[in-house]
């Protein structure tokens, strides 16, 4: 960042993204002067369009080729389609595609409850809690215990199963993500007894609509043998792009101490957070997500914008002498699953 950038931060405001001096008033300032955070509608109106028309284009393919075993073919293109569409309703849970409240509520729940059988209100509130305090082990529900540990506190005391999950979980990382599809809705089910009653009533249609959908285009499709095969196929590897979308970008970063010293919002986000590198390709694979750094620092920026603010986000870091990282795909896989290697190590000496 230039040297205006430090006095920036003598004039900035709550208003600005924090009190007068902070590190990320002044970034927040150059960014909304460079008109990142304007909404880009007329993208994502593309964006859901070309994506609707692809489900129906697969939907149409089932119908065709139903009667035949090639119909499993058309497993991965709904996962990889399906994950587009989780795409779509993660960037209308941080208002990415418009500001008004009840618009991104109903395009969220189109695409999650209705097109996917993932509940909306569920996942959103999980996602915030992550955002406002990312890799905080009390607070982030992401890296709360559970399948999986995040830190050697957390795998002490694994008993049975889960004892032998946690000595393994660098390797059946991927293998359990194929159930993550799976994971997502049963969770959705579950969390409506916690939401109010016009909340509940509204998420409950949706879901018992998506899964009465999916099952009557199956199994009107195909035999139950089909059916199935291909459920199974669609589901797994939707959670698996889930999965490889998600992984790189928290596991294996700093974990802020509980007890210690309280991050601001630039360094809570940035050493918290990786990045991947990569093109086109790796942006529309990851859905964006691959800018894991500028997203946390701003969940409103639509999905497209973020690439701009990048050299913005790693200059001001770099003035500020605050790690920026930043790597290749695949080596974002193994650094993560080095650190899950790594918190499960004492349970396979003992």
């Amino acid at each position: 960042m230039p040297q205006t950038a430090t006095a920036l931060a003598e004039h900035s405001t709550v208003a600005d993204g924090g009190p007068p001096g902070s590190e990320f008033a002044p970034l927040l300032r150059t960014v909304k002067g460079r008109g990142l955070l304007k909404r880009r509608r007329g993208w994502y109106a593309r964006e859901i369009c070309v994506n609707a028309l692809a489900l129906a284009g697969a939907v149409t393919g089932i119908v065709l080729t139903g009667g035949s075993w090639a119909v499993l073919l058309l497993a991965p293109v709904l996962a990889v389609l399906s994950a587009r569409t989780a795409f779509i309703g993660h960037d209308a849970g941080h208002s990415q595609i418009t500001d008004d409240k009840a618009v991104s509520r109903l395009i969220g729940l189109v695409h999650g409850n209705l097109l996917l059988g993932m509940s909306y209100s569920w996942w959103n509130r999980k996602h915030n809690r992550h955002h406002a305090n990312p890799n905080h082990i009390d607070k982030d529900p992401d890296v709360a215990a559970d399948v999986l540990v995040f830190t050697s506190g957390q795998a002490k005391g694994r008993a049975g199963f889960r004892r032998w999950l946690t000595r393994n979980q660098a390797w059946l990382f991927f293998p359990l993500t194929l159930l993550e599809g799976v994971a997502l809705k049963v969770h959705g089910f579950r969390d409506l007894r916690r939401q109010p009653p016009g909340e509940r009533a509204v998420e409950a249609l949706l879901l018992a609509a998506h899964v009465v959908a999916y099952a009557t285009l199956l199994l009107t499709s195909m035999s139950p043998g089909k059916a199935l095969a291909f459920a199974a196929v669609h589901q797994a590897l939707f959670g698996l792009h889930l999965g490889m979308s998600f992984a790189p970008n928290h596991k294996g970063m700093e974990m802020p101490d509980p007890d210690g010293e309280r991050w601001g919002h630039l360094r809570r986000q940035v050493l918290t957070s990786r990045n991947v590198r990569g093109g086109a390709l790796t942006d529309w694979f990851l859905g964006g997500l691959n800018y894991q750094i500028e997203h946390h620092l701003f969940p409103s920026m639509p999905r497209p914008r973020l690439r701009l603010a990048q050299p913005l986000v790693r200059a001001h870091c770099a003035e500020l002498g605050i790690p920026y990282a930043e790597t290749g795909l695949v080596d974002s896989y193994r650094q993560a699953l080095c650190h899950m290697h790594e918190v499960g190590e004492p349970l396979r000496v003992e």
